[in-house]
């Protein structure tokens, strides 16, 4: 049936130019493909982005190349140094938890939704107010034909004068924000937020008409409102952890200074689809690691024995244990062994960018990470290590003169027919970064809730048929998720 929509097979399906032509490219497992409704025997001719082509109706398994369900897909963006995420569920709703501090999140948007040409909807999770996770936001709610559901954060909204973080009081912070209203509230005075980005952000993106609620999560939520776990789908809402005082008004711990603070009491998510479950953890650290532990198992952390720390970690594990989890901070060394072995991941995503003065990830880290998670060949993925981009971006000196050239032809005198040409030189320097950003370092996670694969772009394939790098999670007989070696 002609544009009968499909998606691409298990691991991935390779692109022909004709039936037992040449290879052209490689999907991924889930990638959106359109069949024409030409078929020849064995064969079907699809359409896919930037490629049309034919496929082969069975893979050498013999399981089908093209399949009808959606999978749940999660996509860790190349924004540098900072997070951003994109999530796409099985029913087809978009979200996205964080967006990093510069465009980059923008730019991949706009490659993957067509440069917002028709309108799209999200939800979106400001883990916390750091810039390197919400400044990249800005831009987005910039955009005409982009609309936001809800806009989730963690009720700590920082502000201008001493009190960064607001009143504190015995140790808690007391001026939470858990809701529009109590944020329309505080933004009602721009002393408040005079000169300070998070809440002039959210300001803007409270006027400009496109966002419908702008509100607090918390542990006490147990789950994403509308992510309750239909069609198999959950979201949990496992952090911050929120004290209320004893009127029962909400307050946050203080964790020693302002930076842990906010950071510590990032939101933390749990997705869940059947039986693979993946962590989002924003930029913990260990005193709110020990709370989220204290909170969930109702046990005194740290142990003061071998006994106490096996028991806190088989409590644990029912809440945190995760198939693959993003590490928290970038790789910061800042992360306890009791939260690493509560989480117990099978591959660990570490979002880091090179222009940053901590040097994450850092070694100690990473040796933690290996050492703590399931299996022989535990998996550790780094947007910074993957970022395979051309030459072009390689060398931001080149692109930057190049875009400078094109502008300043694109502002002389010009007649019409020169207008327009520079005009496309100029666009396909912009859709040649766009791209890059998109394709490049971003590391995919494909999932139909029992087998998973984890991906990201080769940089230089010996082969059109082999343009990912591919890592397989498959159930054992006994239902134990395991990574495939090739070795």
């Amino acid at each position: 049936m002609a544009n009968e929509t499909s998606f691409a097979g298990y691991p991935s399906v390779v692109v022909f130019d004709a039936p037992e032509g040449d290879a052209i490219q490689q999907l991924l497992w889930g990638d959106f493909v359109r069949e024409t409704g030409n078929r020849q025997e064995g064969w079907v001719e699809i359409n896919a982005r930037n490629t049309k082509g034919w496929v082969k109706e069975k893979a050498e398994d013999g399981e089908d190349s093209l399949l009808k369900d959606r999978l749940l897909e999660v996509i860790f963006v190349d924004i540098g140094q900072g997070d951003g995420c994109l999530v796409v569920t099985p029913d087809d709703r978009n979200l996205l938890v964080d967006a990093g501090q510069g465009d980059n999140m923008q730019r991949f948007l706009r490659w993957r939704y067509n440069k917002f040409k028709k309108p799209c909807k999200f939800d979106a999770f400001i883990s916390h107010p750091d810039q390197d996770h919400y400044l990249g936001f800005d831009k987005i709610f910039d955009e005409q034909n982009v609309t936001f559901g809800n806009v989730y954060h963690n009720g700590i909204v920082e502000r201008a004068g001493e009190e960064r973080l607001g009143p504190r009081i015995d140790g808690y912070l007391t001026d939470i924000i858990t809701n529009q209203d109590a944020l329309a509230g505080l933004l009602s005075d721009p002393a408040n937020f005079h000169r300070v980005k998070y809440p002039t952000m959210l300001d803007k993106a409270l006027n400009s008409g496109r966002v419908k609620d702008i509100s607090m999560l918390s542990a006490d939520d147990k789950f994403v409102p509308g992510f309750e776990g239909n069609e198999g789908f959950a979201i949990e809402v496992l952090g911050p952890v929120v004290e209320p005082d004893a009127e029962g008004n909400p307050r946050l711990r203080w964790l020693k200074d302002v930076g842990k603070t906010k950071n510590g009491h990032s939101i933390v998510l749990r997705l869940r689809y059947h039986d693979i479950s993946i962590m989002l953890g924003g930029d913990l650290n260990i005193p709110s690691e020990q709370l989220l532990l204290n909170h969930h198992t109702k046990m005194q952390t740290p142990p003061v024995n071998a006994e106490q720390e096996r028991l806190i970690i088989e409590a644990a594990r029912k809440v945190f244990q995760s198939d693959i989890a993003k590490a928290c901070h970038h790789g910061s060394a800042d992360v306890s062994d009791l939260f690493l072995q509560a989480v117990n991941p099978i591959a660990t995503i570490i979002s880091s960018g090179d222009d940053e003065p901590h040097a994450h990830p850092r070694a100690d880290a990473l040796g933690m990470v290996g050492k703590f998670s399931r299996g022989a060949r535990p998996l550790v993925f780094s947007t910074e290590l993957s970022r395979s981009a051309k030459e072009l971006v390689k060398h931001p000196h080149v692109l930057r003169e190049q875009f400078q050239a094109a502008e300043e032809k694109l502002s002389g005198t010009l007649t019409d027919k020169e207008r327009v040409k520079a005009q496309k030189v100029f666009d396909e320097l912009v859709n040649s970064l766009e791209r890059s950003i998109a394709v490049f370092g971003a590391i995919n996670i494909r999932t139909d809730g029992r087998k998973v694969v984890i991906a990201y772009k080769i940089e230089s394939p010996t082969s059109k048929a082999k343009k990912w790098d591919i890592y397989q999670l498959e159930p054992t007989e006994a239902g134990i998720l395991r990574f495939i070696s090739k070795h």
